[in-house]
């Protein structure tokens, strides 16, 4: 046993040797922290962690040095929501993670839990994160019931275990797609939410074991999920477009005003801003809606994150899955309609994190936090610049993906031999 003890040890330590320490030095480097924008500063890397980011001498004995004179450093860009890692074809014959319906234990969505899908394995994943994507909030997309279950937070990098927080908030679509899954009408959609969250706050503190009875609308396992939402310990993400329907949301969180509330979509939130900054309430938007594509989005404008912001609401940018990794195009565009360079930049990085509550370790680069880093070759708004080394939890990811190798497999065929013998 003490061989074995001391193999196990000296194991530990020969992998602990074998991590890489980081220095990247000379960019021009975006903190999103106190510190803000650093001209020719130095990052520190050190146990997959930031150890510190300065612009003073520092000595780099024992790392390994990264020339990154006239590149652009910022903290990897976060998902703000995505089913990465649930869906790969989401039209294939196969299973799909990311859509549900009812079972006898979920009767209403609330207790469906994403982290048991994820799939670190996705090809979604590294086309993702060479792009700059280091972290995502994962959600179901459709379970034609009240409550798209409890999304996770994940880590794109090279783990076999990507969950970084497991039913970190729970989704909610009071839309017009909600309101046809629900009895197809707002007016039945509204009263099954009140009763559901009314339901969820009188079982706090209650036990709800197997042999305790039972008859409320949500099953048990709904109601103990959504005791975390009630209670404001997790997030209730609620998809509302129409200036109507964000009015409703506005006047739930004054009827619980312990719920942490976060809007979807918010298409026509720019009409209710003021009321959603006095409210406290964020809003993960999708900036390039600018078309009435549905009713409740007649008033879709590329000015809507730009008014938001100025009027003092927390916003975050990226909605989507498969082309997350167009996030920060949508920022960009954004800031071409009124928003601010910075607050573009802080949509893809700390405000995210904030809304989640896991920016002690995501959304910055601060010491302590975990060494989530991407190396631009310019300005990471700019739809002609790109991510040229990501980073993530402090190892260097290697920046191929399947689409990159179908590009190398086209653009270098073997002469003489058709396309598909040369393998991606």
């Amino acid at each position: 046993m003490k061989k074995l003890i001391g193999l196990l040890s000296l194991t530990m330590v020969a992998a602990s040797a074998l991590a890489t320490d980081y220095a990247i030095v000379g960019a021009k480097v975006h903190t999103m922290s106190n510190q803000g924008t650093m001209e020719d500063a130095t990052v520190l890397i050190s146990d997959g962690k930031i150890q510190q980011v300065t612009n003073s001498d520092v000595n780099l004995d024992g790392y390994e040095i990264i020339d990154a004179n006239g590149k652009v450093v910022t903290p990897g860009l976060f998902g703000a929501f995505t089913s990465l890692g649930l869906v790969e074809v989401g039209f294939s014959a196969g299973t799909v993670d990311s859509t549900g319906k009812e079972t006898a234990l979920s009767t209403t969505g609330a207790a469906l839990d994403v982290s048991y899908g994820i799939n670190p394995d996705s090809s979604l994943i590294d086309i993702s994160r060479i792009e700059g994507i280091t972290a995502a909030a994962s959600s179901m997309s459709r379970t034609e019931q009240l409550f798209q279950g409890m999304g996770a937070i994940i880590s794109l990098g090279d783990k076999s275990e990507p969950v970084l927080k497991r039913a970190a908030f729970t989704t909610a679509v009071v839309s017009n797609g909600g309101a046809d899954d629900i009895g197809g009408s707002r007016a039945n959609l509204w009263v099954a939410l009140e009763t559901a969250l009314s339901e969820a706050e009188y079982a706090i503190g209650k036990s709800l074991n197997p042999s305790v009875d039972w008859h409320g609308m949500l099953s048990k396992a709904d109601a103990k999920a959504l005791s975390a939402v009630v209670k404001g310990d997790a997030p209730l993400v609620v998809d509302a477009r129409r200036a109507a329907d964000i009015r409703q949301v506005i006047s739930l969180k004054a009827r619980y005003p312990k719920l942490n509330i976060v809007l979807l979509e918010a298409t026509e939130g720019w009409r209710v801003a003021k009321e959603l900054a006095e409210a406290g309430i964020p809003v993960i938007l999708d900036p390039e809606s600018n078309l009435p594509y549905q009713f409740d989005q007649l008033a879709a404008t590329l000015h809507n994150a730009g008014r938001l912001h100025a009027a003092g609401v927390t916003i975050a940018i990226g909605i989507n899955t498969h082309n997350i990794r167009l996030a920060k195009q949508n920022a960009g565009n954004a800031v071409a309609n009124g928003l601010p360079w910075e607050a573009g930049l802080a949509s893809l990085t700390i405000n995210p994190a904030r809304i989640y509550g896991v920016d002690d370790i995501l959304g910055s680069l601060e010491p302590g936090k975990q060494a989530d880093v991407v190396i631009w070759t310019g300005d990471p708004l700019e739809v002609a610049q790109g991510a040229e080394q990501v980073f993530i939890g402090g190892e260097k990811i290697d920046m191929v993906s399947r689409q990159s190798k179908l590009r190398e497999r086209y653009l270098n065929q073997v002469e003489g031999k058709p396309v598909v013998y040369s393998r991606p």
